[in-house]
């Protein structure tokens, strides 16, 4: 249960985290906005923190300042950490030790898409659910395997939210909303919006199948789900055949016909592009990306990954690395 604060103004800050994701921010953020005017009350006021108290920019280049000083938190009822690609580089022992800083305080702590990776590092996940982008929900699981990572588009478990990113924000804060003020004002907010069905938190954070691929065979939707459910342990053609009632032969025609690609092509695609997210959004190892995402060896999965990317996995990495946090 979220600590409740006695006050008539709820506090909230949110820690931007360089390259965060604005349409994150302003999901988390507009709806506090809005609950203000509808309601004819300052029921929530916000406050911008930053790395080293300087001017963060966003993945789209818009620059951020803060609003406050890291030091003051004066009055903070609840902190998010908003964050975006590459938050896996903001290894930054000073934040973690700030972030448990605030726990011992009683201030509720979230986060937004890939900030959830921030709040494991600093030891504030654990023994609690959490969520996150589901790009980043394998490496996530790799890095700390003790987590207990869903697939939701948020998690409220105790005093801590995590939110896959994205709109999924805007459905956390209207939840946030009604819990505090009640359905009416939260519903109100959301039509606002335009945004007319409030989602639940068990939603799914990716496209249905069949509207992503245009397919609406129902052996082929099955099919596409096996492969992208296992990764790791890679199925054979075959295998997935038989799993769904089609031979090998079947199968190839309704990829060609659907998706203009061979089972095993769209298949290793599918590794591959799980891959790229783990080398760009992860710290882990080569092999340890090469074993997730079913390769037999780094050297097989290097020669893929250069066909596919144009460049192998260090070298993607290694441009990543230039930038700092």
């Amino acid at each position: 249960m979220l600590e409740k604060s006695s006050k008539s103004i709820e506090h909230f800050g949110f820690f931007l985290v360089p390259d965060f994701s604005m349409i994150s921010l302003a999901a988390v953020v507009d709806p506090l906005r809005m609950a203000n005017r509808i309601s004819g009350q300052t029921l929530y006021s916000w406050d911008f923190y930053c790395h080293q108290n300087e001017t963060v920019f966003a993945s789209n280049g818009l620059p951020v300042a803060p609003t406050r000083q890291q030091d003051d938190v004066t009055d903070l009822d609840t902190l998010f950490v908003v964050a975006g690609i590459g938050a896996q580089e903001a290894n930054d022992a000073a934040l973690f030790s700030w972030l448990r800083g605030l726990k011992r305080q009683k201030v509720n702590l979230g986060s937004t898409s890939t900030g959830s990776l921030l709040l494991a590092q600093a030891g504030i996940l654990k023994q609690q659910k959490c969520t996150i982008h589901w790009e980043n929900k394998e490496s996530l699981s790799e890095q700390f395997p003790d987590l207990q990572v869903t697939g939701e588009l948020y998690e409220i478990d105790r005093d801590v939210m995590t939110c896959s990113g994205g709109l999924a924000g805007l459905d956390l804060m209207l939840q946030l909303i009604a819990l505090k003020h009640g359905e009416t004002l939260a519903k109100d907010v959301a039509e606002q919006c335009i945004h007319p069905a409030i989602r639940p938190a068990y939603e799914k954070q990716r496209m249905d199948l069949q509207l992503r691929h245009h397919a609406h065979h129902p052996r082929l939707l099955k099919a596409l789900e096996l492969m992208r459910s296992n990764i790791e342990e890679v199925l054979t053609c075959q295998e997935i055949g038989d799993l769904v009632g089609l031979s090998v032969r079947q199968m190839e025609r309704l990829f060609k016909t659907f998706l203009s690609s061979t089972p095993a092509n769209h298949y290793l695609q599918l590794r591959l592009e799980r891959a790229r997210h783990l080398v760009l959004q992860s710290n882990l190892s080569m092999l340890q990306i090469s074993t997730a995402c079913g390769f037999s060896s780094t050297s097989y999965f290097s020669r893929c990954y250069r066909k596919q990317f144009n460049c192998t996995p260090r070298e993607e990495r290694l441009s990543l690395s230039q930038g700092t946090f």
